[in-house]
């Protein structure tokens, strides 16, 4: 805006241009860049632009300057001319107009334009040296002195030193070495670990980078450079969700399920804009005919860190559990990449820039925290211009285009977890004894693995899910114990034991009324002596005698002073009693039963081990009487395992439907016309009660059905 010749001729209006103070140095470097690690974050991503293959962060102690910190380079370095020009100019167009930075093949797009980078030195220390070099040209020496600078009065007053360097080269043909001198933060050993955790995630762990590595030295005289990479085990995730939105709004999500032991699972999806628009469940994106961001890809993975789970994974990898809390905690969170480089978050403040954990206690069962996941989600400055950090690289710039990305991200993230959910259901694929289920609530483990995660400097968040993954176990005990009782209470006592004497009762009791119906016509001598007479009378001597048995082997088990151990059953007699009860059917169907003619004497309840084979042999005669045509048999065997006694029952009828290998287990599953499904689940618990196993077996000896299970053998 110009003046007007009246308004400059009055003297009542002047043009006064804008000055810069010299503390504009403090305000930007140590005031603008908010911490020290993304204070020296951002000088290696300097390196990074400048096309380096490898960075090396080191401590260095020197009795001159004490604990100072070198980052040396071997990227493409400056020339005189860029040092005076480019990096001299604070907030410098340079790298808007030269986004990339080439060298013969060799292009990488630059991760910063602000051209604030370099003053992140001014946070750290109140003096620099920088040596840099360009191939095949002189290597220069800079030293700034920030407090010098922050002390004068005039801007003309600021000046860095140029000189030629004429000692000895520290680069083989480029590069440069920064060293910042009279640090203003004492590095201790925590702080130096948070930062090589967080340079750590400044190339996505996702993906190997040929191009570029990081080495970082500790303080220590004895210390030596380790390059950082992340840990083999966070390339196994056992839940992972891959994917990309494309321009149009189409979102694909391919999930896998690879548990370190038991059943995998892979699924995908694809939902279109109009879709997604509708799953976002915000007005503000109900009229937009495409996203205003993206395309990008993203990459998520998620353990379960509770301390069975973390048992497991340092088990399989001969890893520590500390090591393995540790390693997820260095990546943890859900990470920015632009062209492959970190954008967000850079400190551990900012891990949770997406909001998780706050999201998560509305629903903390079932949703993720940050330290559950290492996520990644990768953009191009060329396709997502919008989606820019604030100045203190904290936080991504709030407006639409960046509300809509993260919302698209915390979508991404509730697929997941519900893909996560299933198959923690499905890896539960039979309910525990009651005394394993009440022997999981103790608290005591709970009060040890929270002291385990202080101990390794865990955060809170690490708690609360460790705190989250116990209340799930508390619901889904309680859940438990209501199923059982309901379908205990609808059989009327254990398992299928009511049903079973409700239907033997009931034959017996036919055969006996057939009986006494002929001896109501009338009882004469020729009656008496008539075949048909007799027959009913062996008939109805057997079913009472069947009867007695029936009560004997339960009585006990209907007793208050039941105890186990007091009797031991002989295992093929059991399977004897059971066929026999079941004789008239097994003939009607013309089915063929082998049974072993071994006596092995077991440790068990002969009526708790009625009720099993009772079980077994009723499902087997079901579904073999399905089928129509072909062989009918049922098989048993029995064989000793040193001091267990192993019981398998095969069956010819169709078999365990796929899919249903793990759920026939469960309360309440059945395939049977009005079955209650608590057949296989009471008896797997009886059998569990003798520390055994129920288990299916496939294939199967007869190509249908087969079941196997355990006992303890009897020593005479």
């Amino acid at each position: 805006m110009k003046l007007s010749e009246p308004m400059r001729k009055s003297g009542l209006a002047k043009v006064v241009a804008f000055r810069m103070h010299p503390r504009v140095f403090a305000a930007l470097g140590a005031d603008l860049v908010t911490n020290d690690v993304v204070a020296v974050i951002e000088l290696v991503k300097n390196a990074y632009d400048a096309l380096a293959t490898r960075v090396d962060v080191r401590f260095r102690e020197s009795k001159e300057e004490g604990l100072f910190l070198e980052i040396e380079d071997n990227g493409t370095g400056m020339t005189d001319s860029i040092i005076d020009n480019v990096w001299c100019v604070v907030a410098t167009p340079y790298r808007v107009l030269n986004p990339t930075t080439e060298k013969g093949i060799r292009k990488r797009r630059a991760s910063g334009e602000k051209g604030l980078g370099r003053l992140s030195a001014a946070r750290l220390g109140r003096r620099l040296e920088m040596l840099t070099k360009t191939s095949g040209a002189p290597c220069w020496r800079v030293t700034v002195d920030w407090s010098m600078l922050a002390s004068t009065k005039k801007i003309e007053a600021c000046y860095a030193v140029r000189e030629r360097y004429a000692e000895q080269l520290p680069f083989a043909d480029s590069g440069t070495v920064l060293r910042l001198y009279d640090l203003k933060t004492a590095w201790n050993n925590v702080k130096t670990e948070d930062l090589k955790d967080n340079l750590s995630r400044l190339v996505s762990p996702f993906k190997k980078v040929k191009d570029f590595s990081i080495y970082f030295t500790p303080r220590g005289q004895e210390a030596v450079a380790i390059v950082i990479k992340p840990p083999e085990f966070l390339a196994h995730p056992p839940y992972l969700m891959k994917g990309e939105l494309t321009e149009d709004g189409t979102l694909f999500c391919g999930y896998s399920y690879v548990p370190l032991q038991g059943k995998k699972r892979a699924s995908e999806r694809k939902l279109c804009w109009p879709a997604l628009r509708k799953d976002l469940q915000n007005e503000d994106w109900a009229e937009l005919p495409k996203p205003t961001c993206g395309p990008f890809s993203f990459e998520i993975r998620a353990w379960d860190i509770a301390g069975d789970d973390v048992e497991e994974i340092a088990e399989s990898f001969q890893l520590k559990k500390s090591t393995i809390r540790t390693g997820i905690r260095a990546y943890k969170g859900i990470s920015i990449y632009r062209d492959g480089i970190l954008v967000l978050p850079k400190t551990e403040s900012a891990r949770d820039w997406l909001g998780l954990d706050l999201r998560r206690v509305s629903r903390t069962g079932t949703r993720l925290s940050t330290s559950q996941i290492v996520g990644h989600a990768a953009i191009t400055a060329g396709q997502n211009p919008n989606i820019l950090d604030t100045s203190d690289r904290e936080r991504l710039v709030n407006i639409p285009e960046v509300v809509l990305f993260e919302d698209l991200l915390k979508h991404i993230v509730s697929v997941l977890e519900t893909e996560r959910e299933q198959d923690r259901r499905e890896a539960r694929p039979r309910e525990e004894p009651l005394k394993e289920l009440f022997a999981a609530l103790s608290p005591a483990k709970l009060v040890a693995e929270i002291s385990e995660i202080a101990k390794e400097g865990g955060s809170a968040s690490e708690t609360v899910s460790i705190v989250a993954d116990f209340r799930r176990k508390l619901e889904d005990a309680r859940d438990q114990i209501e199923r059982r009782f309901v379908y205990y209470s609808r059989l009327a006592t254990v398992g299928t034991i009511a049903q079973m004497l409700v239907h033997e009762v009931g034959n017996k009791t036919m055969v006996i009324g057939k009986f006494l119906d002929s001896a109501s016509q009338g009882l004469t001598p020729d009656n008496i002596k008539g075949a048909g007479f007799q027959r009913q009378l062996e008939l109805a001597e057997r079913a009472v005698e069947s009867l007695t048995q029936l009560a004997d082997r339960f009585s006990p088990l209907a007793s208050r002073s039941f105890r186990r151990g007091k009797r031991d059953s002989v295992l093929e007699t059991i399977i004897g009693e059971c066929t026999d009860m079941r004789a008239g059917f097994i003939n009607k169907l013309g089915i063929k039963v082998q049974r072993p003619g071994t006596k092995t004497l077991v440790a068990v309840d002969p009526g708790e081990l009625f009720a099993v084979i009772h079980n077994l042999l009723d499902n087997a005669l079901y579904w073999i009487a399905q089928i129509e045509g072909g062989k009918r048999q049922i098989l048993f065997r029995v064989r000793q395992v040193g001091s267990r006694v192993q019981a398998e029952v095969h069956d010819s009828g169709p078999g365990i439907a796929n899919g249903d290998e793990e759920k026939i287990f469960l309360p309440g599953v059945t395939r049977k016309p009005n079955g209650i499904g608590m057949g296989l689940t009471v008896a797997s618990e009886l059998i569990a009660e003798y520390g055994g196993r129920m288990h299916l077996i496939k294939p199967g000896a007869l190509g249908g059905a087969s079941f196997g299970f355990d006992l303890p053998k009897k020593n005479h």
